[in-house]
């Protein structure tokens, strides 16, 4: 499981311990990134939380995350 976060998304980040100890409970393997300066929907190039930067290493650990696990 791939997952990524925005820095300041306390909703969803409050979320994230509980979440966590549930994965390794389990025994499932996750990788968890949290990028700097960035708001929920911050991939969203429609919105004015769109942070360019940020979204092209998200999307870069995504492609790289898929060809490791789907090829």
């Amino acid at each position: 499981m791939l997952i990524n976060y925005a820095e300041s998304d306390d909703a969803i980040n409050g979320m994230w311990p509980p979440y966590e100890a549930a994965l390794k409970a389990n025994n499932k393997p996750y990788e968890m990134f949290i990028y700097p300066g960035t708001r929920h929907g911050f991939h969203n190039n429609s919105t004015p939380r769109y942070n360019e930067a940020q979204a092209k290493i998200a999307w870069d650990r995504t492609i790289a995350f898929f060809k490791k696990n789907l090829a």
